[in-house]
Order: C-alpha cells, then structure tokens, then sequence
C-alpha cells in the first residue's frame, strides 16, 4: 500500500522502516534533511517538502502524521489538509488529546478529508517487535487502511476502537496504567535497594520474570536498566510526563472515578522536577514549631 509520512524522528522512522520490510512504498518527509535521507536510504521516495510529498502520491491518498502532539500536529495537519483533495484520509499517530480529535474531524470533513486516530505504543522496540494500535475513526476508513496496520503491528496487535477519539482514548487509558505500574516497580526496587541484604536488583528483575504475578515487559526493560548501572548512578531521579497523565486524570474527575493511583504517580513525578520542595521544606518547618523536632539547616 502507498503511504505518505511525515515525521521521521525515533518512532516515525523505525515505523517507515518496518512498513519498507512489509513492502508498502512510503513516501517521507520531515524537516531534517538527513532524517529524510536515511529513509531514502531504506528505501522510501524522500521529499524535500509537504507539497512534493503529496505531489507523489496517488489519489486517494493517505499520509501517516508522527509528530510531538499539541501544537506541532495541529499546524501540520492545517498545512497538510490545505494540500490535499477529497476522499485523502490524515492519520495522527501521535498522542493527541482524544477530545481534539472529534473538532479535527468534523474540520477535515467539510473538506471532504477522512480523519484516523491511531493511539500508537511501542517506543523504540517497536520497530524490532511491533506496534500496539488503538485506531478510531469511520470504521470503512480504518478498514482500508487495515494492511498498514497490520505491518505496523505484531500479531493481534491492532484493534478498531470505535468512532473519532476512541483510539486516542484508549491510548490515554494504557498510558495512565503504566504510570502506575511504573510507580509500583519504582517504589519496590528503592525499598530493596535501601534493604541491610544487600541484594542483586538486576538478578530480583530476571528472576521475576520466570513465572512470577508481577512479570512483565516493563520489568524486563527494568532488569536490563539495571543490569547496565546497578545503582543507576548515571541517571537523574528527573521524571517528565508527556500528558496522557494528565488527561487520564481528568478523565477520572468527569466520571468520579477514584484514580488514586495514577493520581499519585502524576504527582510524583511533579515532585522529581524540584530540587528543592518548598513543600517538604514548610512540613519540617511546621514539626519543629508544634513538637520541637529537629530540623536540618543549610
């Protein structure tokens, strides 16, 4: 299947070149030039802008977007929606906020243009084992462009989630999981780190993942974390969030439902930023002044 792509960084272009070894003809572009060559290199038709790409596409035409969600996808589907014709379809791979996916639909549509959401989980392996894909949109839309997702996925790897914003929404969903499974592992490994056994963290990781309750990918990325700096001595306890956090959690405050967990990992990562919590620092403030207890001064 011809696709075009536009966004070629650490995802995008480990899924063009999956999409080559699948053998659809892909189309690319992005705004680094060297970026563009190395999918030209791989094997896809390289463009040096926006135009040219869907100048060499066929109609109707379909064009894979991949860049940071917000702002960035918004202008780039503008810009892309003014170049193309009715019955093109725009897929956004990235992690936009599922409620501005139904408004970005509705406008493509008055242009004729379908709109697909495709909630996209994988990271860097995915190239090597494949993309989960929660896609949403006109279910006929999605199906013609089942073969794409189908190579982008591993097996049983792709799902159609529903109707403009489902797919994104999903993704949303898994993304609040995983802070919290992350926030568990991450709590259980500083108490066995801190532990008089002087236990071997990176054997603890391999170990549980023969057989055990709690094993899984992520813990197997954590055995490899530390079987590479046991101490982790050469990362900073800094922890970004790129959003879905956020709107899982205000998801969960539209439906009353008591996300503690994730609730409690967002802020915990909140806290990582600080160097210094004013927070923590007004808590010893008030121990001392109602019980006396001591505190540490610079």
């Amino acid at each position: 299947m011809q696709l075009g792509f536009i966004g070629l960084g650490r995802m995008g272009g480990n899924m063009v070149r999956r999409l080559l070894q699948g053998g659809h003809q892909i189309v690319a572009y992005d705004r680094s030039p060297e970026a563009t060559k190395e999918a030209e290199r791989l094997g896809a038709v390289a463009t040096s802008s926006m135009e040219e790409m869907v100048a060499n596409l066929t109609p109707p035409r379909s064009v894979w977007v991949m860049v940071p969600s917000g702002k960035p996808t918004a202008e780039m589907i503008t810009q892309l929606a003014a170049l193309l014709a009715p019955g093109d379809t725009v897929i956004d791979g990235g992690n936009s906020y599922y409620k501005d996916d139904a408004v970005r639909a509705a406008e493509l549509k008055k242009k004729q243009l379908h709109y697909v959401d495709a909630g996209t989980s994988g990271g860097i392996w995915g190239l090597k084992l494949g993309y989960c894909l929660m896609v949403g949109g006109e279910r006929e839309v999605c199906a013609r462009h089942e073969p794409i997702f189908r190579t982008l996925a591993p097996e049983n790897g792709y799902g159609y989630m529903g109707g403009h914003g489902a797919g994104h929404y999903v993704k949303m969903i898994h993304n609040g999981i995983e802070y919290g499974m992350m926030q568990a592992y991450a709590e259980g490994f500083e108490l066995m780190h801190k532990s008089d056994f002087k236990l071997n963290l990176p054997a603890i990781a391999q170990l549980w993942m023969q057989g055990s309750v709690v094993r899984s990918w992520l813990l197997e990325l954590a055995a490899d974390a530390l079987k590479k700096d046991p101490g982790l001595d050469r990362i900073a306890g800094y922890v970004e969030d790129s959003g879905e956090g956020r709107w899982t959690l205000l998801d969960a405050l539209d439906k009353d439902v008591p996300a503690t967990i994730l609730t409690q990992s967002l802020f915990t990562r909140f806290r990582s930023r600080q160097e210094e919590s004013f927070t923590e620092k007004m808590l010893a403030a008030l121990r001392n002044e109602f019980g006396g207890h001591a505190v540490k001064t610079k």
